[in-house]
């Protein structure tokens, strides 16, 4: 009888596990300087970023991933109106390039998806890479119809259903309707009375 034993494997560092949790305001800037490094400085002027500009994630569905004390992942998703029909907007989506063979990006996905379904939204939307995002049950069949304000590849908007017929037949514009962020206010220095 031959007896089967169990493989040794040596960890490495690139072994190290990652959690995914709420995202906590001491996450800003990692998750800023994140970003910045995933899509660039001139990110802010993306389109999709139209629809997020001055709002608060969806309560809930805003993740960040970390790593030996590192935000190395995030993804957010968004209240929106497409067409009329309540869903969600997903993004942006980024994980630290040194972590992208660790599976993070698509364990904040299913994170993510998983969420929006247990808090009963109907459908998320987004902009995208087909080939990648199909694995998660995107496609852009019930979008052909819906418009960004602003310019985008039509076969890049994209879209999941978690009940059935949510976007049937939806067509126009995708706007935003989240709660929108609280306004910042200006604290000035007081300035000193000349005698």
């Amino acid at each position: 009888m031959t007896a089967f034993r169990k493989p040794q494997i040596a960890l490495t560092s690139k072994a190290a596990p990652f959690a995914i949790r709420a995202e906590r305001a001491a996450d800003v800037a990692a998750r800023e300087a994140l970003l910045d490094a995933s899509f660039g400085e001139n990110r802010h002027g993306r389109t999709c970023q139209r629809l997020r500009d001055g709002r608060a994630p969806a309560a809930g569905l805003a993740l960040s991933a970390v790593r030996e004390g590192t935000l190395v992942g995030t993804v957010r998703l968004w209240h929106v109106s497409a067409g009329g029909r309540p869903a969600l907007v997903l993004g942006p989506l980024a994980v630290d390039p040194a972590c992208r063979e660790l599976g993070i990006g698509a364990a904040l996905m299913q994170q993510a998806l998983a969420a929006a379904r247990a808090r009963g939204h109907a459908a998320v939307i987004l902009l995208g890479d087909a080939p990648y995002y199909a694995r998660f049950g995107f496609s852009a069949e019930k979008t052909g119809a819906l418009m960004l304000p602003g310019p985008f590849e039509r076969d890049r908007l994209l879209a999941i259903e978690f009940q059935a017929g949510a976007l049937d037949g939806v067509e126009g514009m995708i706007v935003p309707t989240g709660a929108a962020l609280p306004k910042r206010r200006v604290v000035r220095p007081l300035q000193a009375h000349a005698a």
